[in-house]
């Protein structure tokens, strides 16, 4: 069974909160994801994947990912952070698998 959270709702999976910030950011910055992909050496479809909260990126995607979005791996991480310290992104029930 999830874990609840303050907000009495299913925690958050830390892949979809930062993939939503990731997401949040590039577009904040007017970028496309196939160019910041690009910068970041991976592929478009795997940034996708990302920002959907599908992957769990390594830290060192993560930093290269940030880095082509012109920010620090730090400023990625305390906006997820924060996201989750007030509750933000809950979700449906999670199944895993046997």
């Amino acid at each position: 069974m999830p874990l609840a959270h303050r907000g009495g709702g299913p925690e958050p999976l830390w892949r979809e909160v930062v993939g939503r910030r990731v997401r949040a950011v590039r577009r904040d910055r007017g970028e496309r994801l196939a160019d910041t992909a690009e910068r970041a050496g991976i592929s478009p479809q795997y940034l996708s994947e990302v920002e959907r909260g599908r992957k769990d990126p390594s830290s060192e995607i993560l930093a290269a990912v940030a880095g082509a979005l012109g920010v620090s791996l730090r400023e990625i991480v305390e906006l997820a952070h924060a996201d989750l310290a007030r509750g933000a992104g809950a979700r449906g029930p999670v199944l895993l698998a046997a």
